[in-house]
């Protein structure tokens, strides 16, 4: 038998995830890049194809709770260092964030906090001379860290001043403070079902909302749940479930989705029997989709084209779908790197882009066609505001309010001009991971 004298240790357990959970945050805060363009498709991360399924959640678990609670995170190292996070070793900081987030958040011992932060660091060059600063820190951290959490807990770091401001002048500043703390926890799985929603709850021991949603915790891969094989039910937030509601009975009725990838609302309404035309401008989304229906049995024509370029049907649809392009800042409970890589200007200039779909779709609609605009962005500017505008330049469009009882009596939920706007703090449980809604906007029109 050969000799393992001088065989190469293996690496510590859970070392590797937390590597690239540092690659990651990296990413996103230095290098401007998405979580989606690093954990899926081609610009995903090399080492993640090496993790086990148990590594991979625990990296995406890290890599979110430091972006969910960057700021406060910010705060609490900064007290605790001399000199400010070291600005020359990425590495550094990206450990420093990793094990804080671990010891103040996550069920992780302390000391495997510490020494797997420190091996990060060791294993850089640039970083590898700040290790002792690195364990010291963290050291620290575990003992004065969830006081220094605890002084700045009523401030709301974990969001950007400038969309914290702009959340306090619309919603009210007890409202966007309830907001960033919804958003302070981890968010829950939700599943729109094809049919007998309290059967899947119980089966996949979730609960089902008030709006037929089914919702869970989830412990390990969504593809490895029972019924996802054989497409019985597919990922989308309650709150994304709402809009496609709206057009009422679609049986028989032709329907365009125009940003439709990755298709939650084009099987919602193909489920609910219209003849669905899915149009997105990228070859890979639209893959994905097709992907997508033909897990769930569904049918739907799919084309590759800009929206606002394409030309249509000549005798047009009984109705439109616009989920549009937007500053997703409704998204961020599940995609927290929106509040970090999203700026203030980014505001005007989707604005510009919906008033170009919104325009679209009037002309692709028949009369007495139903357009029905949502996006998930908290930003008025492209929600009431882009209706309003529209409106105005539209003499032909009217707004049909949406009445409690098509969202399931959830009247919280609908504004003042008979609109849809959920929030971030809507629908609070005793577990706040089993709480909240993406932020939405969804106005219903019809085309005399």
């Amino acid at each position: 038998m050969p000799s393992q004298r001088f065989a190469p240790p293996s690496e510590v357990p859970g070392l590797a995830a937390r590597r690239i959970a540092a690659d990651i945050v990296d990413g996103v805060l230095h290098k401007h890049r998405t979580l989606d363009d690093q954990l899926d498709g081609s610009g995903a991360h090399p080492g993640l194809k090496t993790l086990a399924d148990r590594d991979r959640a625990l990296m995406r678990r890290l890599v979110a709770t430091v972006l969910r609670r960057l700021g406060t995170l910010g705060h609490v190292l900064s007290r605790l260092l001399d000199k400010g996070i070291p600005s020359d070793a990425p590495r550094a900081q990206s450990a420093l964030l990793i094990g804080a987030a671990q010891i103040l958040w996550m069920d992780v011992p302390d000391h495997a906090a510490v020494d797997l932060s420190v091996r990060l660091v060791q294993s850089d060059r640039r970083a590898a001379r700040y290790a002792g600063l690195v364990n010291a820190v963290l050291r620290r951290c575990a003992r004065e860290g969830a006081a220094l959490v605890e002084e700045v807990a009523a401030q709301s770091l974990d969001l950007p001043p400038w969309l914290l401001a702009r959340w306090s002048a619309h919603y009210g500043e007890a409202t966007a403070r309830e907001m960033a703390l919804a958003l302070g926890h981890e968010p829950s799985l939700d599943l729109t079902v094809k049919s007998d929603a309290a059967q899947w709850a119980n089966r996949l021991h979730g609960e089902t909302l008030p709006t037929g949603t089914v919702r869970m915790l989830l412990h390990g891969s969504v593809t490895m749940l029972p019924g996802f094989a054989e497409g019985q039910w597919w990922v989308q937030d309650a709150a994304a479930a709402l809009p496609a509601r709206l057009f009422g009975d679609v049986k028989g009725k032709s329907i365009a989705d125009l940003c439709a990838a990755p298709g939650g609302k084009t099987a919602q309404l193909a489920h609910a029997g219209a003849q669905v035309t899915a149009i997105d401008r990228s070859p890979a989304r639209v893959m994905r989709l097709r992907e997508n229906l033909a897990r769930l049995s569904l049918q739907a024509e799919t084309v590759v084209a800009d929206a606002v370029e394409w030309a249509g049907p000549a005798e047009g649809f009984d109705g439109i779908l616009i989920d549009a392009p937007c500053t997703s800042t409704g998204t961020i409970r599940r995609h927290p790197d929106v509040a970090w890589l999203r700026q203030e200007a980014d505001v005007t200039a989707m604005t510009v882009l919906q008033q170009r779909l919104l325009r679209k779709s009037v002309s692709l609609l028949k009369p007495g066609g139903t357009l029905v605009y949502c996006t998930c962005s908290l930003e008025p500017e492209e929600g009431d505001q882009a209706v309003a505008t529209l409106l105005a330049s539209e003499p032909a469009l009217r707004r049909v309010p949406i009445e409690a009882a098509e969202v399931a009596g959830l009247d919280e939920i609908i504004t003042g001009d008979g609109d849809l706007r959920t929030l971030p703090s809507h629908l609070p449980n005793a577990d706040p991971k089993l709480g909240g809604l993406d932020g939405f906007f969804a106005t219903r029109l019809v085309k005399s």
